[in-house]
């Protein structure tokens, strides 16, 4: 049987590169919340969700970013997906980096209504702290035989 598209959302935080200067930190970041109707949707739900953070810093020391997607149900919310990429040693020039995941949340609860949310942060004790600069996104659509 083929899957069939049951919803999809996109939630835009910022379309371009210089459109946010929003320090990022050890404490999660929302940078985007959709909601998909999954009410028509048969035994085998899958969510495929792309996210996209783009951060800038002057760069002395590797730096991971993690982005981490959580899926809310009924007001529970549960990390379906965690990735982590390290913005490249530079020297004394400004780097910029943009973060980009894929994932999937395969046969998820389905109360007939799911919101994910995209959250992005550093790890504790990082000596520098890059800035969001944009573009984000998070893009989700759900699919189902």
């Amino acid at each position: 049987m083929a899957s069939r598209l049951i919803d999809t959302q996109v939630s835009q935080n910022a379309s371009s590169t210089g459109a946010l200067a929003i320090p990022l930190g050890s404490m999660p970041a929302l940078f985007g919340t959709l909601g998909l109707n999954t009410a028509s949707s048969g035994p085998s739900l899958r969510v495929h969700f792309t996210a996209t953070v783009t951060v800038s810093a002057t760069v002395a020391v590797a730096v991971p970013i993690s982005v981490t997607i959580f899926r809310v149900v009924e007001g529970v919310s549960t990390p379906v997906y965690q990735a982590t990429e390290t913005l490249p040693v530079g020297t004394a020039a400004l780097t910029t980096a943009i973060v980009a995941v894929n994932g999937v949340d395969f046969e998820p609860l389905n109360s007939g209504f799911i919101v994910y949310q995209a959250f992005v942060n550093l790890p504790e004790g990082l000596p520098i702290a890059p800035t969001r600069v944009g573009p984000e996104s998070f893009v989700a659509a759900a699919y189902s035989d």
